[in-house]
């Protein structure tokens, strides 16, 4: 497999783990807010391939502590398994980004037992994932298939929403709730505009409106946090 892009060392992306993130290529969607649309378009070239990703690791024993992987949509690629498990046999702990649009093959993953963290975004509420995805449809089926095997299974997880003032509003934070009302935890990010964001005039929301989000989400799944928010 071809990776796309690595950033060598993090503190935030793999909780309570010191780690490197992995970057793949593809993507079922096209969030106007996407942070890596270069890397789901096509034009990002392959920055190393796994035998190079092995060696890296194998240099940064004692210094990293794990690999967390993400896209584009990192479950789109068939052969992901092996490369969790090179990843696994080298001695690195792995954390899994999803979109969640390819649950047989999180499952498949999860029982396999070695991938210890997984975050699953959770776009927006249903009437609004096709807009918030940039698609024209949406298999929403395959979100809750996705949505019930983290909060049914063994695999720690986190539930999160890139929250964009153009696109969420109140109403949809309770339908969201409505989704995953029982979950183990759910953050809110604060979209942040940047250079390689493809569509203009997006904005973040204030703060208050932030707090007010959270607020609404706590009364579905308490352990609501913000992210972005300072």
């Amino acid at each position: 497999m071809k990776l796309h892009g690595i950033q060598k060392m993090t503190l935030l992306d793999f909780p309570g783990c010191v780690s490197c993130t992995i970057f793949l290529g593809g993507c079922d969607f096209r969030c106007p807010f996407c942070h890596n649309f270069e890397l789901i378009d096509g034009t990002m070239k392959a920055t190393m391939d796994e035998d190079e990703l092995i060696d890296f690791l194998n240099s940064r024993r004692g210094l990293l502590e794990g690999v967390a992987i993400t896209g584009g949509e990192p479950l789109m690629h068939k052969d992901l398994p092996a490369l969790i498990k090179r990843i696994h046999d080298t001695g690195y702990r792995v954390k899994l980004d999803t979109n969640g649009y390819h649950p047989d093959r999180l499952k498949e993953i999860l029982d396999t037992g070695l991938v210890e963290y997984v975050a699953m975004d959770i776009k927006n509420s249903p009437e609004k994932y096709p807009l918030t995805c940039g698609v024209e449809s949406v298999d929403l089926d395959l979100i809750y298939k996705s949505i019930s095997i983290l909060m049914n299974g063994d695999t720690e997880y986190e539930f999160r929403t890139t929250v964009v003032n153009e696109l969420h509003d109140e109403e949809d934070f309770i339908k969201i709730g409505e989704m995953i009302k029982g979950a183990k935890r759910y953050f809110l990010q604060r979209f942040t505009d940047r250079d390689s964001v493809p569509y203009g005039n997006l904005t973040a929301p204030s703060f208050d409106k932030m707090y007010k989000f959270a607020e609404i989400a706590k009364e579905f799944i308490p352990d609501t946090r913000l992210r972005g928010v300072e």
